[in-house]
């Protein structure tokens, strides 16, 4: 599709959002919504037709795109033959989306509870682990994202959490491992793996193993920076739940279905979860749904009691539709192996030569379509290059950075000191390098802050 300039109706669209449009995460005064126009694959453009190359992939959910021509069929046929209709009835797509997805998630992990997002799966999926096992409490990491919603947000281990922390909500957070960072003053992996093992191990043992019901994990964490761990950490954490009689939730909403190379993160660890929830790039965003792989035990759990839960929009039948489609696309045209391929080749290679030539990058991880670039002041110190939940002047770096990025047509995803290189997974490797390419000028801008 070639964009049209239109700037008068950009202007309106504008208006209307200033108007009425409540943001979320934002100061309203303080914000200034780009008017988007249109999107086609790995691009969206303005209603002044500039484009921008989207290393977002909007919220990190369009692994195949937008606009993918398959998706926005089966989406459409859907609709002419049954939009929307109760979660108590069997739905061809409801029931074929469930199948696909219980077909490549690990394990035994065969059962399918649909939601409407991430945060709702998260949700369900401790109230299973609780009731599971008749414990009140929830371990989960430092350095994390759950969502949004009351119970997701309190087990959330960023600031996004602190304004809504009630204190009450039985969630226990703990340090999970970050060489980089270390709070275990390790030196190598191995190091960085044992100590985080034995904290979370110390941890459980002054809570009380009876009284903890699940620890959560992001399998590789997302927002909070994209950090792989160590070999044999989810292995051990596997392991130390199975001693306690402790649910293991692995959170793939992010990580999942393609990202990181593999259809399911948990498949690069070998490690299978009693519950994994899952959202976003299930039907790459096109419309709302999410949901919670249940291991055999606990949905047996709930054979003959009934589970006290539900939502209006369980498995609607378009978000089904549009999830059967993009698991039909990403198999057909090796979306995944699309991800793992260039991930290997081209942007590992890539960002650890900009590495090289910037001292603003610290530290690059990453894997498949899934990376970050922690950015720092002082490559000796690793002092961050803004500092931690830093706003207004103090991220005057970031935003610098980040502007630049904007104005050569790379849209970036930002958060903290890092920025997260997270396309589509079916991305060209000649558009990744276009990405790349403007990516190494921006970051010629975070260098003059370095020093």
């Amino acid at each position: 599709m070639t964009p049209q300039p239109n700037p008068e109706a950009g202007a309106a669209v504008k208006a209307a959002d200033r108007d009425h449009v409540f943001h979320s995460w934002s100061a309203q005064e303080l914000i200034d919504p780009l008017a988007v126009a249109g999107a086609e694959g790995s691009y969206f453009w303005d209603y002044d037709s500039r484009r921008y190359l989207d290393f977002s992939s909007g919220l990190v959910y369009t692994n195949v795109g937008y606009q993918h021509p398959k998706i926005v069929a089966a989406i459409q046929e859907q609709a002419a033959r049954m939009t929307t209709f109760a979660p108590a009835f069997a739905i061809e797509a409801r029931s074929e989306a469930a199948r696909l997805i219980a077909e490549r998630t690990p394990g035994d992990l065969d059962k399918i509870f649909f939601t409407n997002g991430g945060a709702d799966a998260v949700e369900h999926a401790i109230r299973m682990a609780r009731l599971h096992t008749g414990r009140p409490k929830v371990l989960s990491a430092y350095r994390s994202y759950h969502g949004g919603t009351q119970q997701a947000v309190n087990i959330t281990g960023d600031p996004r959490r602190w304004a809504s922390d009630s204190g009450t909500a039985g969630v226990v957070h703990f340090w999970a491992p970050y060489l980089y960072r270390s709070r275990f003053y390790a030196e190598t992996a191995e190091q960085e793996c044992a100590r985080a093992l034995e904290h979370l191990e110390t941890t459980i043992a002054f809570e009380g193993p009876s009284t903890i019901a699940a620890v959560i994990l992001e399998t590789i964490p997302g927002t909070a920076g994209i950090m792989v761990p160590p070999p044999g950490y989810l292995a051990g954490v596997r392991e130390i739940c199975d001693k306690h009689g402790i649910v293991f939730v692995l959170d793939e909403v992010m990580a999942g279905f393609g990202r990181t190379g593999e259809w399911f993160a948990a498949d690069l660890f070998d490690v299978t979860p009693d519950l994994l929830t899952f959202a976003k790039g299930v039907n790459s965003g096109y419309v709302p749904l999410g949901g919670v792989a249940i291991s055999g035990a606990i949905a047996e759990t709930f054979g003959k009691r009934p589970y006290p839960g539900g939502l209006t929009y369980s498995g609607h039948p378009l978000a089904c539709a549009a999830a059967v489609a993009t698991i039909g696309v990403m198999a057909e045209e090796g979306v995944v192996e699309n991800a793992a391929r260039l991930g290997e080749s081209v942007v590992g290679p890539e960002l650890r030569a900009l590495a090289e030539r910037h001292p603003s990058v610290g530290e690059v991880r990453g894997v498949g379509m899934f990376w970050a670039l922690e950015l720092v002041r002082d490559r000796e110190t690793r002092e961050p290059l803004v500092p931690y939940n830093a706003a207004g002047e103090a991220n005057a770096p970031m935003a610098a950075f980040a502007a630049a990025a904007k104005k050569g047509g790379l849209w970036p995803f930002v958060n903290m000191n890092r920025t997260h290189v997270v396309p589509p997974c079916n991305i060209s490797e000649a558009e990744l390098k276009e990405g790349l390419a403007v990516l190494d000028s921006a970051l010629s801008v975070a260098d003059e802050y370095t020093g």
